[in-house]
């Protein structure tokens, strides 16, 4: 069951007078676990409100698809820079990716070590709290920010402080062209490659590592693309293939992606550590892996009684993004951040109503 809303109106009146629990469901791709309550459909609030390609600024409804912003995108030759993953293959889902989805997800992919993360990209955004109450954060335009940048707050909330109704972002400008480096390595090396490449100042806009083999990606200028791929090669030594335009980018989709678990039996972790602990974190571990972030991504496919949080504890955290295991599916937090997280709850969804078990 679940409630569609049309307006921000419709969400207002529906939350202020809501007792029991309630989930946000957009196009219904990115939601991690069980959920408890009605849903609130939010696919009404949707369509492109601004776009300003001079000012690399969109402004639209959370309900609007990713498909939709994409395309206006592409049509100035601009796009999101921080490369949203589409989860659903990886998930089996056939839904339909949305603009709040992503912000509620804090859905980043490869690109986050050249350009940071969805967060990084929000100019602002409007929200309904747990008490239906109608408030906006940020703006329209990038600024400095003087106290607390509520709407960076939400991002990667899973709809547990408030419904997001609108999101305005900065995008970008297409490059004229991209190029992979293709080099098969061993585990060891093959990290410790990617490592050195981001530590170049050949702006790397890629780092990954799966199936034994270092992918590692530069766009922009062909004359550049082709001046860094050179000094890539010298700096990092071996042997190394490259690929451009259409077949770099489907390289990169993959990666995005993490398709190579999409349709196979186990559960799919997501282990966020730094990358210079991704080695030995893996090693031993009765689990396939894929690299991305330098290492610093770690996606894991394995069997529901591997404890792959007992492999992580206090060198970074791991979420379970698909399969049945012991222990929720977000890292338990500290006890000190946990405290913290439930105060935050308490002021934006004092009932508890919006996604419980999300956040403390």
């Amino acid at each position: 069951m679940k409630m569609r809303v049309e307006t921000e109106d419709d969400l207002v009146a529906f939350l202020r007078k809501r007792e029991a629990p309630v989930f946000v469901q957009g196009g219904g791709t990115r939601r991690l676990g069980a959920v408890a309550g009605e849903g609130i459909d939010t696919s009404g609030l949707a369509g492109v409100r601004i776009y300003e390609p001079g000012s690399l600024t969109l402004v639209a409804g959370a309900g609007t698809p990713m498909a939709e912003v994409e395309a206006v995108l592409a049509g100035e030759r601009q796009r999101l820079a921080f490369e949203v993953p589409d989860m659903r293959a990886l998930l089996g889902r056939d839904g339909i990716s949305t603009l709040g989805g992503v912000v509620a997800a804090g859905a980043s992919g490869p690109r986050r070590v050249q350009v940071g993360a969805a967060r990084d990209h929000l100019l602002g955004l409007r929200f309904v709290s747990g008490t239906g109450v109608l408030a906006k954060a940020g703006g329209r335009v990038m600024k400095n920010v003087t106290g607390l940048d509520l709407g960076k707050l939400l991002v990667g909330s899973h709809g547990a402080l408030g419904v997001i109704t609108e999101a305005a972002f900065r995008v970008q400008a297409l490059p004229e062209t991209e190029a992979t480096l293709i080099g098969p390595r061993g585990l060891a090396e093959g990290l410790a490659v990617l490592r050195a490449a981001l530590g170049t100042p050949f702006d790397v806009s890629g780092a990954a590592y799966r199936g034994g083999v270092a992918l590692i990606r530069v766009e922009g200028m062909a004359g550049s693309v082709a001046y860094r791929l050179r000094a890539l090669q010298d700096r990092l030594g071996g042997d190394w293939q490259v690929e451009e335009g259409a077949i770099s980018a489907d390289l990169w989709c993959g990666v995005r992606d993490v398709t190579a678990f999409a349709g196979r039996d186990g559960v799919v972790w997501r282990v966020s550590v730094k990358p210079s602990d991704a080695l030995d974190i893996v090693t031993g571990l009765e689990a396939e892996a894929v690299f991305d972030w330098g290492g610093g991504l770690i996606g894991l496919l394995c069997a529901p009684d591997v404890d792959v949080r007992a492999r992580v504890q206090g060198r970074g955290h791991a979420t379970r993004i698909r399969g049945d295991a012991p222990g929720p599916v977000f890292h338990p937090e500290a006890a000190g951040v946990a405290a913290l997280t439930r105060g935050i709850k308490a002021k934006f969804d004092p009932r508890g109503i919006l996604g419980p078990g999300v956040l403390g």
